[in-house]
C-alpha cells in the first residue's frame, strides 16, 4: 500500500477512497507501538537475453566498470542475500527479456542454458518480456514447463526440466479462450506477511515481434491490466504489491545508475496511471538504469545483460501487511569476486557441445564496424556502419534469384559491433541472433516514399544498402501515424536505386527481413507490400557476405543526406 512520505496525498482520503484503495497505511509511530515489522528484500534484474559469459566492449561495462556474466551474477546474488537483515525472507525476481537475443552458447540451445542458470542463481518469480515471445507461445510454455525441442530435440543430450522459477504474464491472453497464457500474479508469504508479485509485458509487444511469435494471442494495456488484478490481490489479503514489467523509460544522460533526472518514456505514463495500492514497478526493456519515485511508487530498472541487480529494501507492517518503506540502489555486478563453480560448470558444459561452430572463421575486417548511429540533423537517428554492411550483405543474398535492386536493414536487428580482424561464426551470430528469414517483395516507388516517410512517425531510420540514396528535409512535415504518406521529410525527387531515380509509379523488388515485412516497429507500409519471396536466414546472408568479400571495411555513411547539407 502507500508509502508514508513518498505518497503524502493519500492522508487525505475519503472514506469513499478508502473503501476503493484499502486501508491507509500505518504511520511510523504506530509501527513503533506495534510489532517489529517484517523485512523484505527483492533482488531484482532485468534485459538478462542469455549473457551467460561475461559480455565485451561497451556491453560490458557500467558506471566506469566491467560488469556481468552469469558466474559473477550468482555470486552477487548470494552475497546480497546473504547480507540481508533475514535471508529467507529474500526474494529474486526479474523484469523480462531473459532470453531471445541472445549470444550462441544460449541461442544454439534455445535458451534453455540460461534458464537452467538463473534457475540455478535463485531466480523467483520473472515477467514475460517480448523476446520470450520471439520463438512463439508454445515454447515459451515448453521453456517454463520443461520437454525436449519439438524440433532439435535435447541438443545437448540431456532432458530439459523447466524454469526453476514461476513466468508471470498477466496482459498476454489467449484469443481462444480469454484466459491469460501463464498465471498473472503470484502469492510470496514472507513471516506472516503476503507479497504479491504481477507480471507482464508491454501491450505494444505485437509491433515488435514478428507474427508468428504472438500468433493467437491478445496483449492488454500495462497500467489498467495491473489494476484490475491489484484489486483481486487485495481481495485475497495482499496489501504489498509489486509489478515485474517488461516496458520502461529512460532518465537524461547526466543521470547515474541511481539517479531519477528527466525521466521519460511509457513507464512515466504508465506509473502515474497504477492505482495507489501498487507499491513498487520493476521495470525494463529500454536497456536503461534508474532509481525512480514515481507517483508515489518506488520505480527501478537494472540496465542489462546481467551487470546490474536492484537491492530493494521493503519495511511492512506485520499487523496490516502495508508497506511502511521501500529504498532501492542499484548494485554493480563487478568481476573482482569469486566465480560461482556451478555456472562455471554449465558454461563449459554446453561450450563443449557447441563444439568448434562457435570459432569457425567466417571472415575478416579491416577495422572495427559499429552500430553506433551517425548524428542527422542533430539526433542519432541516422546510418550505422555495420547496419549498412548487414544491409548490403542483404542485397547481395537476393540481387541475382529475386531481382532486388535494394534492401533495407532494421536497427533494433543489429545487437552487437564487430571487432577489428578475425570474425568468427559466434561473433557473427550476436550480430544477428533472431534467425529471420529475408524477403522480397514488390513496392512501387510511391510506396517506397510512404515506408521511408513512416521512420519518421516510429523513429526509427531503417540501414539502407549501397544501391539507395535519398535527401531528408529536417524542416519537412512528419506525416500522422495514420497516414505515413502524408510526409514531406525525404525530398521527393530525391530517392534513388542504383544511381536511377526512382518513379513513383514504377514497381521495385525490395529486400527486407522477415518482421519488418510484416510490419514490425511499426513499419506497416511495408505490409503493402506484393510478390513475396523468401529467402535464406539473414545469418547466413551476413556470413556469406563477410566470407566472399573479406577483408571487409567499414561502408561509409553517404547514403542518406539532408538539405542542410546541400544535398
Amino acid at each position: 500500500m502507500s508509502i508514508p512520505g513518498m505518497r503524502r496525498a493519500a492522508v487525505g482520503l475519503t472514506a469513499l477512497a478508502v473503501a476503493a484503495f484499502g486501508a491507509v497505511t500505518s504511520t511510523p509511530d504506530q509501527a513503533e507501538a506495534g510489532p517489529k515489522p517484517v523485512d523484505v528484500t527483492l533482488l531484482a534484474l532485468n534485459d538478462f537475453h542469455g549473457n551467460l559469459e561475461p559480455p565485451s566492449g561497451s556491453s560490458g561495462t557500467i558506471a566506469g566498470q566491467t560488469a556481468g556474466g552469469v558466474e559473477y551474477l550468482a555470486t552477487h546474488l548470494a552475497e546480497l542475500r546473504a547480507a540481508a537483515k533475514k535471508k529467507k525472507n529474500t526474494i529474486t525476481v526479474a523484469a523480462g527479456d531473459l532470453i531471445g537475443a541472445s549470444p550462441l552458447l544460449s541461442a544454439a540451445f534455445h535458451d534453455e542454458p540460461t534458464i537452467e542458470a538463473l534457475s540455478m542463481a535463485g531466480l523467483d518469480y520473472a515477467s514475460v518480456g517480448n523476446h520470450e515471445f520471439d520463438e512463439g507461445a508454445n515454447e515459451l510454455l515448453r521453456i517454463q514447463n520443461g520437454g525436449c525441442h519439438p524440433v532439435d530435440g535435447c541438443a545437448d543430450g540431456t532432458p530439459y526440466k523447466g524454469a526453476g522459477f514461476q513466468y508471470l504474464s498477466a496482459n498476454a491472453f489467449k484469443t481462444s479462450t480469454g484466459r491469460p497464457l501463464l498465471p498473472p500474479y503470484a502469492i510470496h508469504k514472507v513471516d506472516g506477511v503476503k507479497v504479491g508479485f504481477i507480471g507482464m509485458t508491454l501491450e505494444g509487444t505485437p509491433e515488435i515481434v514478428s507474427q508468428e511469435g504472438v500468433a493467437g494471442l491478445r496483449f492488454t494495456d500495462e497500467a489498467e491490466t495491473a489494476n484490475r488484478y491489484a484489486r483481486e490481490l487485495r481481495r485475497k489479503g495482499v496489501q504489498t504489491i509489486v509489478v515485474l514489467l517488461h516496458e520502461g523509460g529512460a532518465q537524461a544522460a547526466s543521470g547515474g545508475i541511481n539517479d531519477c533526472v528527466g525521466m521519460t518514456g511509457p513507464i512515466v505514463d504508465i506509473a502515474n496511471r497504477m492505482d495507489p495500492s501498487i507499491d513498487v514497478v520493476v521495470s525494463g526493456h529500454t536497456h536503461q538504469a534508474y532509481n525512480c519515485e514515481i507517483n508515489g511508487k518506488l520505480v527501478t530498472s537494472a540496465s542489462s545483460f546481467g551487470r546490474l541487480v536492484t537491492d530493494i529494501d521493503l519495511k511492512i507492517d506485520r499487523r496490516s501487511g502495508d508497506v511502511l518503506s521501500a529504498k532501492a540502489e542499484n548494485v554493480v555486478v563487478t568481476r573482482d569476486v569469486a566465480k560461482d563453480p556451478r555456472q562455471t560448470a554449465l558454461i563449459e558444459r554446453y561450450n563443449t557441445v557447441l563444439g568448434p561452430v562457435a570459432d569457425r572463421q567466417v571472415g575478416e575486417t579491416t577495422t572495427a564496424i559499429t552500430r553506433s548511429q551517425e548524428n542527422l540533423f542533430g539526433t542519432t537517428m541516422g546510418e550505422s556502419a555495420l547496419g549498412n554492411l548487414i544491409a548490403d550483405a542483404q542485397l547481395a543474398a537476393t540481387d541475382d534469384e529475386q531481382n532486388a535492386v535494394a534492401a533495407f536493414m532494421n536497427p533494433g536487428g543489429v545487437r552487437a559491433d564487430v571487432d577489428a580482424g578475425p570474425v568468427t561464426y559466434e561473433e557473427a551470430f550476436t550480430v544477428q541472433p533472431f534467425a529471420n528469414n529475408l524477403v522480397t517483395l514488390d513496392l512501387t516507388g510511391a510506396q517506397l516514399y510512404c515506408v521511408l516517410e513512416q521512420q519518421f512517425v516510429v523513429n526509427r531510420v531503417l540501414y539502407p544498402s549501397s544501391t539507395v540514396r535519398y535527401v531528408v528535409d529536417p524542416n519537412g512535415t512528419t506525416a500522422p501515424a495514420t497516414d505515413p504518406c502524408a510526409g514531406t521529410r525525404v525530398v521527393r525527387g530525391s530517392l534513388s536505386l542504383g544511381g536511377t531515380t526512382v518513379d513513383p509509379a514504377a514497381t521495385y523488388r525490395v529486400t527486407v527481413n522477415n518482421f519488418l515485412a510484416g510490419g514490425g516497429d511499426g513499419f506497416s507500409a511495408l505490409t503493402a507490400g506484393t510478390n513475396l519471396v523468401t529467402g535464406m536466414i539473414d545469418l547466413d546472408a551476413f556470413v556469406a557476405y563477410l566470407t566472399a568479400e573479406s577483408p571487409v571495411s567499414a561502408p561509409a555513411l553517404d547514403r542518406i543526406r539532408t538539405t542542410a547539407e546541400g544535398a
